[in-house]
Formats: structure tokens, sequence, C-alpha cells
């Protein structure tokens, strides 16, 4: 394989992230490897990768191909993983995986404590890390003990999620609003997960989600960030952002740098945080690590080059100087989401149509459709048009689930929402 600058291997092509990190690596002329698990996925249909190589990306498997794959460049590539799974095989497996790829990630301690919820909170806890109050539930009289000393509303999800939790639902969390309904999801999803975790909500709408990504040197240096917020999300009042916008947000920023600083991090890091409406004091949500999300994106059609940062640092190029967030208000947009999101908020007479329009002007970035690369979009559509007639003949005939259900696996409830995985 030749190529004026080395490859990059992009993992989970068949994911938003992996698909939106390869495109934008395309077009830096930097070729692009696929790893997809499903090739059939609307994100693997793909055209800016050389090729797409199908493989297992949450086993064993992944690291076989890797090594084999490894073989075949004359310059060592880039190695992205897009998913946490497969962010967890690529630590574990690193010193198998070092002499083909460059890989940037903290030491594996760093990544199995940020990636383990219980453990994370204990730090945050003991550095004085802003997050909600929150308890580990293994069995029932904890469960009891947990309803007492929280307050609703609360969530209710596993710390990792498990291969049998994935088994029973695609669901990662349930936002509860009452002690009958709580007792109701636990008693429903206590075997899918050996502990699982419940947390106090935090009073806010879309709006007061925000979040930094951000990539750290190996030495623990963060070279660029970037702050972006929610505008919309699917499922709505919890999920994946369906619009989103950059913005500036100075204690998120901080605030995310100093959780990293004090782990002396390196690599991709990503902070959700959350506006408490009430106080207007910020809570940490969750990290993220290792790998690019749906912000990153953004933050590259903000003219803030978070990945190619990572690209320019790993590789031993000179640093893009494009590195400072100008805050121009682009947006970022998963059309098909935003759509069922706004739809939700239309029938419950929370969005106008003007309102609507007016949210989506302005500069975009958007997630899957695009001009140059438009197979993905159209597969997305199609499988969401077979989707609804599925649906209604299911409900003609079989009395089967509904669009949204059939499409994200998701049932929106005015007492309990779904936080899509």
């Amino acid at each position: 394989m030749k190529s004026p600058l080395p490859y990059v291997v992009v993992i989970d092509i068949d994911h938003i992230n992996g698909l939106q990190t390869a495109r934008i690596f395309n077009d830096r002329n930097i070729k692009v490897i696929g790893i997809a698990k499903d090739l059939r996925h609307y994100c693997a249909r793909t055209k800016v990768c050389d090729k797409i190589v199908k493989s297992n990306t949450q086993t064993s498997e992944l690291i076989d191909t890797l090594i084999k794959l490894g073989d075949d460049f004359k310059q060592k590539p880039l190695l992205i993983a897009s998913q946490d799974t497969s962010v967890l095989l690529l630590s574990r497996n690193r010193e198998r995986l070092e002499s083909f790829y460059h890989i940037a990630l903290p030491t594996k301690e760093i990544v199995e404590m940020l990636m383990d919820k219980p453990a994370f909170y204990e730090f945050a806890i003991k550095g004085n890390l802003p997050i909600a109050k929150y308890f580990l539930i293994k069995n029932r009289s904890e469960a009891e003990m947990a309803v007492e000393n929280l307050h609703f509303p609360c969530i209710i999800k596993p710390p990792i999620r498990s291969p049998l939790w994935e088994e029973n639902t695609k669901i990662k969390a349930y936002k509860i609003l009452d002690k009958n309904e709580f007792f109701k999801i636990y008693d429903m999803c206590c075997g899918w997960a050996e502990v699982l975790m419940a947390q106090e909500w935090i009073e806010g709408t879309d709006v007061d989600l925000y979040s930094c990504n951000c990539y750290f040197n190996n030495k623990g240096e963060p070279l660029v960030s970037f702050i972006a917020k929610k505008l919309r999300q699917y499922p709505p009042v919890t999920g994946n952002t369906s619009l989103g916008i950059e913005c500036r947000a100075d204690e998120v920023r901080d605030a995310s740098l100093d959780l990293f600083r004090m782990v002396n991090y390196h690599g991709l890091g990503y902070v959700e945080m959350k506006r408490d409406v009430r106080t207007g004091k910020y809570y940490i949500i969750e990290p993220n690590i290792g790998r690019p999300t749906g912000r990153s994106a953004l933050a590259e059609a903000s003219g803030v080059e978070i990945l190619y940062t990572m690209y320019c640092d790993k590789i031993g190029l000179p640093l893009p100087k494009e590195v400072e967030q100008k805050y121009i208000g682009v947006k970022w947009i998963q059309i098909r989401t935003d759509l069922m999101s706004s739809f939700y908020y239309w029938r419950k007479g929370e969005l106008t149509i003007k309102d609507w329009f007016k949210s989506i002007q302005g500069k975009k970035f958007f997630a899957v459709y695009s001009l140059r690369d438009p197979m993905p979009f159209l597969a997305e559509i199609a499988t969401a048009i077979k989707v609804i007639f599925n649906g209604l003949f299911s409900r003609l005939f079989k009395s089967g689930k509904n669009y949204n259900e059939s499409l994200d696996n998701n049932n929106i409830s005015s007492s309990v929402e779904k936080v899509k995985s």
C-alpha cells in the first residue's frame, strides 16, 4: 500500500463516529482503511475508504485482523477506534499492536478507570469533581436503600453494559419519575447486569447539555479543545445529539481539561456536562475516552482540527495552525433523528414550525448526508422507509411495534425516558 502520508485505520466504520472520521481524513487526501462488524450498515456504504474489512470489532477477532492487516503497510498508520468496546480492546492488547500502529491512549489503568463508571465516580468524589449523587445496586435491599436516599427524577443504568444487557435492550439508561416506576424498571432489568447504578437527575433541558472535545499529547498537554451544546436530542429529554451547536462555556472547558490533567491523559478526550437550571452549576455526566464523537466532526467543520492535530502529533508532522475555537455558530445535525425529535416536541406544543426552521438555519455539518458520499444517507433513508412499511404492516396485521421502536429500539413515554446507546 503506497501513500504519500501514512494511512488511518478507522475501527467501527459501521457507526456515525467512524463514518465522520473517515470522511474528515479523506477530505485531507489521507487514505483510510475501515473495519466494520456489519457491512450492511448504512454507514459502511461509504466510498471514502480504500477498502472496508469485515471483522467482529467487539471480540479478539479485531486484534487478529489488525495484526494481519498491519503487515501490509509501508508506513506505520494511525489507529482510531470509534466505540467504547473497541477502545478497551485496543488498550488491553496494545503490546501486540504498537509495532504496527500509532495508538493514542493513556495507560491501561487510566483507560479502565475512566471507562468504569463506579471507579470513575469514586475518583471524581476524591478529586472533588462535580458529579450527581449516585448509588450502586447489587440486590433488592440496596435498591430499597437507594430509593430512600435519592431525589426523583433519577436514572437507572448499568455501570458497564454487559453482553447480557445488550441482548435484552439497546437502551443505555432509564429515566424514572417516582418510586413505583423505580421498582418496575429495576425488576425488569436487574437480571441483565451484576450491578446497576441509580443516579439523581440534573434538572434541565436539551440546551443545558454541554460537551468538551480535546486532544492531549503524550506529555499530558492539551493541544486543542472544543466546546459545544445540544439543541435537540433523540430520544427527547435524554439521548444522543440530533442537533447541536458550537458555543462558549469556559467552565465546561476548564473542568474537562482539569479532569484529564489529573490523570496525565493522552489521546482524544470528551466530557459531557449538564447545567442544573436551579443552581446554574455544571455537573459531569460522563467522560468518553480514546475515540472521536459526533462533536469531533463539528469541531472540524468549525475550523478546530482535533482529529488532524492527533494525526500530526502521532505521525510527527507540524501541528495545524487552526486549533483556536472562533465561535462562529456552526451546527451539527443528524437529519433523521432530528426530524423524529422535532416531531415529538411539535406534538407536545413545545416547537412551532417557525421555530423549527429558525433552529436549523446557518452553517451546518451533516452527520450522514453528503453530496460527495451519498450512499450512507440514501441507505439510511431506505432503511427508514422499510421500517415504516414494516411498522404499518405490523400494526394492521400483527399489532406490532411502532416505527420508532422498530428503528431505534426506543419507546418514549411521559414517565420513562430511554437513553439510546
